[in-house]
């Protein structure tokens, strides 16, 4: 199984985009997502300069519906 990018979560919130997730609103330095086909959200945590814990990224990925190779896809633009 591939690794896991190890990135800001800025990056993350990029690439949940990318996989058909939109930005609802942010609230603090959370960002939160949506998408057209559940009712379900994700909360993903945007601090300057800090890495996005490999733990909290598997949840958002699981949460999302997503296999960890779906979202590399996504996070690396195929």
């Amino acid at each position: 199984m591939p690794r896991l990018p190890r990135a800001s979560g800025d990056k993350h919130v990029s690439a949940f985009k990318v996989a058909g997730w939109q930005v609802n609103h942010i609230e603090g330095s959370h960002y939160i997502l949506i998408n057209d086909y559940s009712e379900i959200h994700l909360s993903i945590p945007v601090h300057k300069n800090k890495t996005l814990g490999v733990g909290l990224l598997k949840k958002l990925i699981n949460k999302a519906g997503m296999t960890n190779e779906e979202y590399l896809k996504h996070f690396h633009g195929k």
